[in-house]
């Protein structure tokens, strides 16, 4: 009689562990309310995906940057650029200037785009003027975006 007790013991302590597990009552969970890492934080670990070549790593770390942060919006255009997806990129550059019209970068970027499509050349060259008059500073780079278009344009 004790075998068979032991024996139903053991089988209902089973059956209780199993349900318990199927259950998910028995796996502790850890839940984080509020997010540890800054949106500074975040784009420092996106810069750091992309240059590991982890671009859709990068690509998650930017976006919840972009909830707090307009910045990553330029982030994710030139991580959508390098993957090719130039309608991703063009949306972002798009947001980051609607959201900070001063960032010259953006506007740059937006124009080397669209020199790359060979596409909208007027505008782009429109953006790449629009980002020299912003940031003189970063004059031979966006002169250089300027001149390439404008030959683009000459040529077509």
């Amino acid at each position: 009689m004790r075998r068979i007790l032991a024996r139903y013991s053991v089988i209902c302590l089973m059956f209780t562990g199993f349900w318990l597990l199927a259950s998910g009552c028995a796996l502790p969970r850890i839940i984080v309310l509020d997010d540890p890492l800054s949106p500074d934080e975040h784009i420092n670990l996106g810069v750091a995906y992309e240059k590991k070549g982890e671009l859709d790593n990068a690509i998650k770390e930017y976006k919840v940057a972009s909830k707090k942060l307009p910045l990553a919006y330029l982030y994710l255009g030139n991580v959508y650029f390098q993957k090719g997806e130039l309608n991703e990129a063009e949306d972002y550059y798009r947001k980051t200037i609607k959201k900070d019209p001063k960032n010259a970068n953006a506007h740059n970027n937006l124009a080397w785009l669209y020199y790359t499509k060979k596409e909208n050349l007027e505008e782009a060259e429109t953006l790449a003027l629009k980002a020299l008059e912003l940031n003189p500073s970063m004059e031979s780079v966006y002169r250089d975006t300027l001149e390439k278009i404008r030959e683009l344009r000459k040529n077509k």
